[in-house]
């Protein structure tokens, strides 16, 4: 098949440093283009792919410099996409709701994976205005909020088998992965790492806007010895981190979409103690591939019989659930669907109608 992977323009495809939505188009794109799909890939210059690419704009948003008004690259992006329509048999797009006027009015058989959380004001009110648009879903709590739109399904991530390599020693710290922001829990893994007695070792980027947060909030209780901040780690210097740690913690107080971090943890077989919110009962399993707790004081009992857990069973399952391979051939059996059937139906079809283009579920 002929497939346009559409990537958003703040990070490279794979990103430099932090970046899980680039870095699971990333895996999507190279695991299609082993599976011997024509794969172009629509994304900043400083990308690195075995697909063709098309090098929108120089260099990713977030690190370039000089600094740019962010519509202008979007601008030509859709630009891009659109002078290339025709050329493909399915459109995948990763940039949440930036197309769907130009792609409807093309009637062009795409389809878009949305990666951020869809509880935020005025979304349902624009999904009603684009009643035949697909989207997949990366888990289902994510479209629990949106159920009136058009969902072809829900395909978990995955990530390439030999990405991350276990380590099955039990580790000597505990460990949050991520971004610095209060509903990622770094406050609540801090008081449970000092609870245990055990060292936290914190790698996260901090956000522009969650500076003050981090300085007046987490910055006070990071001592340099039983709590470490290392900052943003990218690929070996992530796997060192995960694979060294007994466990990983993910405290978050918001409805995760996915949670990438879970299942690169279970690839290097280090078992996660997370919270209960958004897709965390989707993607671990209690007692198999770590321990699901209701507050702080489950999630200190957890961390004393972390033993428990089985680290040849953790990265199994994670090798069983959420590789790049089972990723793209769910995919590529949507776009198989997409690209044989009538385009999706333009944005004048009457609300709530279902148009004879329309696919089938």
């Amino acid at each position: 098949m002929r497939i346009a992977q559409v990537a958003p323009l703040a990070e490279s495809v794979p990103p430099k440093l932090y970046g899980g939505t680039e870095r699971v188009i990333s895996w999507l794109t190279e695991e299609l283009v082993n599976l011997g799909h024509e794969v172009t890939l629509f994304a900043s210059g400083d990308s690195r792919t075995g697909a063709t690419l098309v090098p929108v704009w120089p260099r990713a948003l977030r690190l370039g410099r000089p600094k740019t008004d962010p519509a202008v690259p979007q601008t030509a992006l859709l630009e891009a996409i659109a002078q290339r329509v025709a050329d493909f048999d399915v459109i995948h797009c990763h940039i949440d709701w930036l197309p769907l006027p130009l792609l409807s009015r093309l009637r062009a058989p795409f389809v878009t994976t949305t990666h951020g959380r869809l509880d935020l004001p005025g979304l349902s009110d624009l999904i009603g205005r684009f009643p035949n648009a697909p989207f997949i879903s990366i888990s289902d709590n994510q479209r629990a909020p949106l159920p009136q739109a058009y969902w072809l399904g829900t395909i978990h991530h995955g990530l390439p088998l030999n990405a991350f390599r276990p380590s099955y020693a039990r580790g000597s710290y505990l460990a949050f992965l991520g971004r610095i922001t209060a509903e990622k829990g770094p406050e609540t893994a801090i008081r449970i790492a000092k609870a245990t007695g055990m060292q936290l070792r914190i790698a996260a980027k901090i956000p522009r806007a969650e500076q003050s947060y981090f300085n007046e909030k987490l910055k006070p209780m990071i001592d340099n010895d039983r709590i470490q901040f290392i900052g943003e780690v990218n690929g070996q210097a992530k796997e060192d981190f995960l694979a060294g740690a007994a466990a990983m913690l993910f405290p978050i107080d918001w409805p995760e979409p996915f949670g990438l971090v879970m299942i690169e943890a279970m690839a290097c077989g280090t078992p996660v103690i997370a919270f209960p919110s958004g897709s965390v009962p989707e993607v671990l399993e209690n007692e198999v591939s770590g321990f699901i707790v209701e507050g702080e004081v489950q999630a200190v009992e957890a961390v004393a019989k972390i033993g428990q857990i089985d680290r040849r069973g953790v990265r199994a399952r994670f090798e069983e659930r959420f590789t790049a391979k089972r990723m793209a051939e769910e995919y590529v059996r949507h776009y198989a669907m997409l690209s044989t059937s009538q385009p999706s139906g333009d944005i004048a079809s009457a609300k709530g109608a279902v148009p004879a283009s329309r696919p089938p579920r």
